[in-house]
């Protein structure tokens, strides 16, 4: 539990988010769920903790930052221990600011093992060489591969990495699939091992009452996977309040692959829906060029009449830059978009884009901190440290406030 002072600069954060909620009015009644009526009034933020990421203290860690910063949904893996873990860090939050609203719990899975999101990288280090300069462990993003090279006999010098081998390799919980290992390694010895979540256990998870929603990953090449595991998963799915597909542009094509979904899901189809554009998967850490497929894959569908009903929200590649790029496009929060043809299912009172969700730039600013608690702490909670507590919750606000229209605040 953090301190006093920490727990008051905390609430504080929490009554300037209820302030600019009052601000911004309801455009939905008060029958809407919070998320929902963000959903509708544009400004949902969601948190990707990846859905092949699987370590639980960071899930939990980051699950306690960003609710105290006023996410409305919190994007994890199908794991159970993992859904455990972010809801053990809602909790936290909840018992610092009482008032922080708490937000929807979303599990991910895919109906293709193409899918990029669900696979894991593998070597075995025996076959690295010793003197290899390990790129791959310089690269990772999640800090999931760790290398260390020993030597096999003592009277070898040290200074020779010829002597020595190389232990470690993946850290297959922390590894989330981006693949940037695969590309620089020199040898060629990273391979990318891809499955998909068992619908059996899925639809077990949608029965316990922390889960909220779930998103079915789909590659965009027909629905008859996606129809198959829209029928494993069952009544289950009855279990959700939103029931959000991911998947990519594939052109003309798009809209009418998203009807076809539409079509099969209508028959179990009891809450909400959410279309979620994933312009370019697992690339919003790099820079500010990766938001642009995303935006652009917005633009496309405001043009298109017979889109499917549903809220729409951006993914893949979103980052600091993503709010400034769809002002420019004239669809930040906005109902009518200039040129753009009218969908006779939309609502003219809802923002066409209802939200983003962020996923390896939401990880990266707050993971930085969560990198700082001293490596003695163990799996460390962030609550136990306030300062860094403080320091990662100013790193969310800065992603989360754009969007939600907080005021500017001053650094902690």
């Amino acid at each position: 539990m953090a301190p006093p002072t920490a727990r008051s600069l905390l609430a504080s954060h929490a009554a300037v988010r209820a302030a600019a909620s009052a601000r911004r009015g309801r455009l939905a009644g008060d029958h809407h769920p919070p998320q929902v009526a963000a959903l509708r009034r544009g400004d949902w933020v969601k948190l990707i903790c990846g859905a092949s990421f699987e370590d639980a203290a960071d899930v939990r860690n980051l699950s306690l930052v960003y609710t105290l910063a006023g996410v409305d949904c919190i994007d994890c893996a199908a794991d159970a221990s993992v859904v455990g873990a972010v809801n053990e860090g809602i909790d936290v939050a909840a018992s610092i600011v009482p008032a922080v609203q708490r937000p929807w719990v979303m599990v991910s899975v895919n109906d293709d093992c193409r899918d990029l999101h669900f696979r894991k990288a593998e070597f075995d280090p025996e076959d690295c060489p010793p003197d290899c300069s390990k790129p791959c462990e310089k690269v990772c993003p999640a800090d999931a591969i760790l290398l260390e090279r020993v030597m096999i006999e003592e009277e070898h010098s040290q200074s020779d990495p010829s002597c020595g081998k190389l232990e470690g390799g993946v850290i297959t919980e922390r590894c989330y699939g981006c693949g940037r290992c695969l590309s620089v390694c020199p040898y060629d010895r990273i391979r990318a091992m891809s499955y998909v979540r068992d619908p059996a256990m899925t639809a077990e998870l949608l029965k316990r009452n922390d889960v909220d929603a779930i998103e079915i990953h789909t590659t965009g090449k027909g629905t008859d996977m996606f129809n198959t595991l829209w029928s494993n998963l069952g009544e289950s799915i009855n279990n959700v309040k939103l029931i959000a597909v991911s998947l990519p542009d594939v052109g003309d094509s798009t809209v009418n692959l998203m009807n076809a979904i539409y079509t099969t899901m209508q028959s179990h189809l009891q809450g909400y829906n959410l279309w979620q554009l994933d312009g370019r998967p697992m690339s919003g850490d790099i820079g500010r060029g990766a938001t642009r497929e995303t935006v652009s894959f917005a633009v496309h569908l405001s043009s298109m009449s017979n889109r499917p009903p549903g809220f729409y929200q951006l993914a893949g590649g979103t980052n600091s830059y993503t709010i400034e790029s769809l002002k420019k496009a004239g669809l930040f929060q906005s109902t009518t978009f200039p040129g753009a043809a009218t969908s006779g299912v939309t609502d003219c009172q809802q923002a066409f884009i209802g939200g983003i969700a962020y996923g390896g730039y939401a990880r990266k600013i707050v993971g930085r901190v969560l990198r700082k608690i001293p490596a003695q702490f163990g799996h460390a909670r962030i609550e136990d440290h306030p300062d860094y507590l403080l320091e990662a919750l100013q790193e969310a606000l800065s992603l989360v406030g754009p969007v939600k229209g907080y005021p500017t605040l001053p650094s902690l």
